[in-house]
């Protein structure tokens, strides 16, 4: 029998994912990461993307989170997050608006504070496109 990992995908709002998977791959402040059975002990900041999950049959289920912290246990993986979403779930089109007005936003900005809103918006949008591209397998 394959080894498996326990993962939990937690926001603020619910627990999204509860489920077994062989690996699980994140993306960190330091870098991406995969995580396979017996991984040692882990906690990391983890940046707005994805989170995928590779499951014993070799389907893979990905989600968006916005940000949030990873711990490794050997066994079990806990994403916390404060927004985490299906990648199935995100409205790709939404999400091409939502980009455009953050870059018109960044054009001619002099306030340093609306200036890191508008470059916050384009990250969060870019990783939520970066979700659906991996899950469709295809590129932004």
């Amino acid at each position: 029998m394959e080894k498996v990992l326990h993962l939990d995908i937690v926001s603020a709002e619910k627990a999204l994912y509860s489920g077994d998977a062989s690996m699980i791959y994140a993306t960190t402040e330091l870098g991406d990461v995969g995580i396979a059975p017996g991984h040692t002990q882990l906690l990391a900041v983890l940046k707005p993307g994805d989170i995928r999950a590779v499951l014993a049959d070799g389907t893979e289920h990905v989600f968006y989170i916005s940000g949030g912290f990873l711990e490794v246990q050997p066994e079990a993986v806990t994403v916390l997050s404060d927004t985490a979403i299906r990648a199935e779930d995100l409205d790709e089109e939404a999400i091409l608006i939502a980009k455009q007005a953050a870059m018109d936003a960044l054009q001619g900005q002099t306030e340093a504070v609306e200036y890191a809103r508008a470059l916050t918006e384009l990250a969060e949008t870019a990783a939520q496109l970066q979700a659906i591209a991996k899950l469709r397998g295809r590129r932004y």
